[in-house]
């Protein structure tokens, strides 16, 4: 606004207030809290917004979770700290346009004509010259070059030595718009803030300090929330969810709290007709948008409209956005998987964003404690495979490349490490199993069998213990029946010791001769030992104690290390073996036809071999497999009333002009000063700007020449 920093000084009231008066007007003051809002919003850009508070606890700690909570950093556009800086700011601004605009204001209406001549020759710019017309002549028609390029003009006529009125000072000023944009700028600032105040949680949060409204943290039905818990209809700004099945339709926003939520009351019912998405080829949707029929509740008038992404609707003072898309109570039918030996399979139906409890099926010890949360469905999965071949899957955990990894990420720009074969491979059903003590696991399955690169369909079964981690998945091997029958017939056969006893029976009766009776018993006590170090007995302290961590432990404690490469090879060999006799078994007693010994089976059990090895830490006994679906979509709606946006579209179109007109437009005095002298008629002109440039100095030499046809003098750095 001005070069002066100093904020308003008034001579009353009692020391204090004369300090914080000029505190709050200084320039000083604004730019320091205007850097506090800056750092502020860089914290509120870095640090996720509006979290759970176990996300936060997860991801930094329990003290700093705590911390961020306690100053608002998990809600910082809407901690009261911030708005009371935003305020101050709004005030100090408005206190610094107040104390510059009435000196700007009368520095427009001045050309400072009273200037005299000996202050002319100490100006940067100056020239002089010998004119041959009269002074009054010259005054004119240098007052006239003037106006005709856009100077504004103004003559005094003064008295001289040389008589009462000889004299003229020929005054004009161009570029006043430059002090009119710093004006415009701060004001802009003001309006902006004021505009994001009024569209902020500001007038929410009055109602909630003095109209007793306060969040609902509790569940159940929206009907029966109660009056304390709701926001009226005349509410003067708010910016809420609302999510709408499809053939359903709904008219109460929620705004979301740090304890809970807030109820906002539409004049209007909006009712989803249809929702329509497509999806790029990466599985990212490409567009998404809504039919629906506003319902108006005073009249009964119905409108239909159509919203988009970037195409709001409107109606009486509410815009309607479109946010997202959810599941809108997709119908599932499940099918209980058993994974642990004595569960037994079961069907389950349910709805998402329902629950379930499990009243003892399918023989789960401890299954009346729990209960099934359908979470999500998903139609649609597009994975990439593009680093996938066999041994190499997109999505089997074991495989952790370092160096590949950091590779991919450092170097010359044309890696080819990043390319992509994206595949759509099907639905996906997530949901959670709950304890009786609260805790829950998350679970995510694939509908279809997956060909990650191996040759060897599988079945995805992912879990994960927090939200915070990524799914960890285990890959269940296709029979020659396309389903999970062949896998889990095999696990039933190896956590049974009669059955491992007649496979390895069968086993060394193929792999040695019936006349060494002494070497065959031998390999049937390896092959029985391998077999049950495979199988295991359970969990012991939280790890398993079998599958192929089993036999590797056993191998360091019972084998020399010189050799354990042979020894190892001799016991995978017999493990596979094994193995393979009690799959066969298995299908024996299943009443199928034994496997064939070709590639596809080879495949089978090498896949089964790991599967069954990482089924060890899988955490259910059973899992649920997703065999039919009905869904039914939602789309997520944002409404808002804004009262201020048009406040801040117009401090926005000032501050584009205001910062314009202080870089582009330059304010310039001339003076030029005409008078009799020694007989002749002598011109003294200087020029001054607000900022020192070349084009200013150029403009100057033009405007010397022009006038008065003298070359500029060397002046004053």
């Amino acid at each position: 606004m001005s070069d002066n920093t100093q904020g308003v000084r008034v001579q009353y009231g009692s020391q204090a207030l004369r300090a914080g008066i000029e505190l709050l007007s200084s320039m000083r003051f604004a730019i320091s809290l205007l850097t506090v809002i800056c750092i502020a919003s860089v914290i509120g850009t870095v640090l996720k917004q509006h979290e759970p508070a176990a996300n936060y606890v997860n991801q930094f700690g329990p003290f700093w979770a705590a911390l961020f909570g306690a100053i608002q950093l998990n809600a910082v556009y809407s901690a009261w700290w911030f708005l009371l800086i935003l305020a101050f700011l709004v005030l100090s601004t408005s206190l610094c346009i107040a104390r510059n605009t009435p000196k700007i204001l009368v520095d427009l209406r001045v050309y400072k004509e009273n200037i005299r001549e000996q202050s002319l020759k100490a100006f940067h710019h100056k020239a002089e010259a010998e004119l041959p017309e009269s002074a009054e002549a010259e005054a004119r028609r240098i007052g006239q070059m003037l106006a005709g390029g856009g100077w504004k003009v103004r003559l005094q006529q003064r008295d001289t030595a040389a008589g009462a009125g000889t004299g003229w000072m020929v005054a004009a000023k161009a570029g006043a718009a430059n002090k009119i944009g710093y004006i415009a700028a701060h004001s802009a600032i003001v309006l902006v803030c004021v505009g994001g105040l009024l569209d902020g949680d500001l007038i929410v949060r009055a109602q909630m300090l003095l109209g007793g409204k306060t969040p609902y943290a509790g569940g159940g039905l929206i009907a029966d929330v109660k009056a304390e818990h709701r926001l009226s209809e005349r509410n003067p700004t708010f910016r809420g969810n609302l999510l709408v099945a499809e053939g359903t339709q709904s008219s109460i926003a929620l705004l979301n709290q740090s304890d809970g939520v807030l109820l906002q009351e539409l004049p209007f019912a909006i009712e989803l007709k249809k929702f329509i998405v497509e999806h790029y080829s990466t599985g990212m949707p490409k567009l998404f948008a809504s039919e629906i029929v506003i319902h108006d509740k005073a009249t009964g008038e119905k409108t239909p409209a159509r919203v988009e992404v970037n195409h709001p609707a409107s109606y009486k003072g509410v815009e309607i956005y479109q946010s997202s898309f959810d599941d809108g109570g997709s119908h599932l039918k499940l099918r209980a998987v058993p994974m642990a030996p004595g569960a037994k399979a079961f069907d389950v139906e349910g709805v998402v964003g329902d629950s379930t409890q499990l009243t003892n099926k399918g023989g789960m010890p401890g299954s009346d404690t729990m209960t099934l949360e359908f979470t999500a469905l998903r139609t649609i999965n597009v994975e990439n495979f593009g680093g996938a071949g066999p041994g190499a899957s997109g999505v089997d955990v074991r495989k952790v490349d370092l160096r590949e990894a950091v590779e991919s990420r450092l170097g010359a720009a044309n890696k080819t490490v990043t390319k992509k074969e994206l595949r759509n491979v099907g639905p996906s059903v997530s949901y959670k199993l709950r304890d009786a003590a609260g805790q829950a696991r998350e679970f995510h399955n694939y509908m279809l069998p997956v060909d990650t690169g191996d040759g060897v369909p599988v079945y995805l079964l992912g879990v994960r213990e927090t939200p915070a981690e990524p799914f960890r998945y285990l890959r269940i091997p296709i029979d020659d029946q396309g389903g999970m029958e062949g896998f889990l017939r095999l696990r039933n056969a190896l956590a049974d010791p009669v059955a491992r006893e007649q496979a390895v029976r069968s086993y060394v009766a193929q792999a040695i001769d019936p006349s060494r009776p002494d070497v065959g018993e031998q390999l049937a006590q390896s092959a029985l030992r391998a077999l049950a170090l495979f199988a295991g007995n359970g969990m012991v302290d939280g790890k398993p104690t079998g599958g192929l961590q089993a036999i590797s432990d056993f191998m360091e404690a019972n084998v020399p290390e010189a050799e354990r490469g042979r020894a190892g090879e001799v016991l995978i060999r017999i493990l596979n073996g094994s193995l393979f006799e009690l799959a066969q078994l298995s299908r024996k007693n299943a009443g199928l036809a034994p496997l064939a010994p070709d590639d596809k089976t080879r495949g089978f059990m090498t896949q089964a071999v790991l599967s069954l090895s990482d089924a060890q830490v899988y955490p259910a006994a059973i899992a649920f497999e997703l065999k039919d679906f009905t869904q039914v979509q939602a789309s997520v709606f944002q409404v808002a009333r804004a009262p201020g946006r048009n406040i801040v579209y117009l401090g926005c179109a000032l501050l584009i002009l205001g910062v314009f007109a202080m870089l582009y437009i330059r304010e310039r005095r001339i003076w030029v000063w005409v008078a009799p002298q020694d007989g002749r008629t002598h011109a003294t002109m200087a020029l001054s700007a607000n900022r020192k440039t070349l084009d200013g100095d150029n403009e100057f030499v033009q405007l010397a020449e022009k006038l008065i046809g003298a070359k500029p003098l060397q002046g004053n750095p």
